[in-house]
């Protein structure tokens, strides 16, 4: 958490409110995250403006056009990498919004001068400080930590014909091989959870005797399951809040995650609960076959 989802509702929320906007400073109070954020980051950023935002998998990506004069001519075509990790969330504030504990980076935006609105800060909160705020030079899919990852789900790279002829021979649990985000990205827990249950398939199941036609189904039910949760805002079990500082709805739709020992809501078998890749896995034994 926050996964695909939330990452996608934050992006959607913020990105009407920077984009064109000139960033005047980034405050770093806290540099220590899961990689240190570099030394001469802030310098490099006042001057540059903010190009549309862009996602990535969980990766929110934030190009930078238009350097200052007495900016290198290589500085142009760069931009930052901002990941959320496992309890960050970036927040739009104004000016005077007093800092909580937690609140670690600040990138602050100037006015547009045509709507002559104010200025804005970009505030990132992250109490376990697992996320990231890198620069990369050049194209972002380029990156070390995007250039190997799998298609978005959302997309049509994303085939039910290419994910079958992947899994053939894998003995590995089907929802462990739909959360590896070399197969797809963004498929987290919560999702990959919702999805097999809407799908009738084990999770426990190998992901190499799955059928091709259950593929089919199971690939229209993740992008089903990943729109509905965008729309709803995302899913808010304990951190995430989307960039207006407003909670994710989805959690209301959820059918098994975090359902263990509760009655199915389609046939009322107790759900069961297992470990699967190191994370915690609930299914229904009736509807999952």
């Amino acid at each position: 958490m926050p996964e695909l989802p939330e990452v996608e509702t934050t992006r959607k929320g913020i990105n009407p409110w920077l984009e064109g906007r000139t960033i005047e400073k980034l405050d770093v109070r806290q540099p220590k995250l899961r990689w240190p954020i570099p030394d001469d980051l802030p310098k490099r950023l006042v001057g540059m403006k903010l190009a549309p935002l862009e996602r990535r998998a969980k990766y929110l990506i934030l190009p930078l056009v238009e350097p200052a004069p007495e900016q290198k001519a290589l500085d142009a075509g760069w931009g930052m990498l901002w990941h959320l990790g496992m309890s960050g969330s970036l927040r739009l504030v104004t000016p005077d919004e007093p800092w909580k504990k937690h609140d670690h980076v600040e990138l602050q935006v100037g006015a547009l001068p045509k709507d002559k609105e104010e200025p804005l800060r970009l505030r990132y909160h992250d109490p376990r400080r697992f996320g990231a705020l890198l620069a990369y030079q050049g194209k972002a899919e380029e990156h070390q930590l995007l250039k190997k990852l799998g298609p978005e789900p959302l997309s049509d790279a994303f085939t039910a014909q290419a994910l079958y002829q992947r899994s053939r021979n894998r003995k590995l649990a089907i929802k462990v091989f739909i959360m590896d985000n070399a197969q797809v990205v963004g498929v987290g827990n919560i999702y990959a959870t919702e999805a097999l249950f809407r799908a009738g398939i084990d999770p426990r199941r190998a992901a190499g005797s799955v059928s091709l036609k259950r593929y089919q189904a199971l690939v229209e039910i993740i992008r089903e399951v990943l729109a509905a949760a965008i729309e709803q805002g995302g899913t808010t079990l304990r951190d995430f809040v989307g960039g207006d500082g407003q909670p994710g709805y989805f959690a209301q739709e959820l059918n098994v995650y975090g359902r263990a020992g509760k009655p199915c809501r389609v046939c009322g078998t107790v759900l069961q609960e297992v470990k699967l890749g190191q994370r915690s896995s609930v299914w229904c034994k009736t509807c999952q076959a």
